[in-house]
């Protein structure tokens, strides 16, 4: 078994695809028009839903990244909403907000 996409909520196909394919750098799969895309970090696959084909309001994404502060500084200097790096037992994270306010956490690995 193996988790196909993560279905993710956008009122704006441009501006999600310039956040999750430019700002994140994950791979465009395919866009159909204004309706629907999927980019993929060749794993695990986001399938971007326009309103009339989202199944759920929201939801949280979890990516590994993997210099968690350099990739919320990235962020931030394109004006995205970013909160603090937190240092959990396991990992670092910080948590991210996508143009339209869906949550997602970027982790990555604690310093050495």
């Amino acid at each position: 078994m193996k988790i196909g996409q993560v279905i993710v909520p956008v009122q704006s196909m441009d501006a999600a695809l310039d956040f999750y394919a430019e700002a994140l750098g994950l791979q465009l799969r395919f866009r159909d028009g204004d309706r629907y895309a999927a980019v993929s970090d060749g794993s695990a696959t986001l399938a971007l839903a326009a309103p009339d084909e989202q199944p759920s309001p929201t939801v949280t994404i979890g990516i590994k990244v993997d210099d968690v502060a350099a990739a919320a500084d990235a962020l931030r200097q394109r004006g995205v909403t970013v909160g603090e790096v937190q240092r959990g037992e396991h990992e670092l994270r910080v948590a991210v907000a996508d143009p339209f306010g869906n949550p997602l956490v970027l982790y990555g690995p604690l310093p050495a």
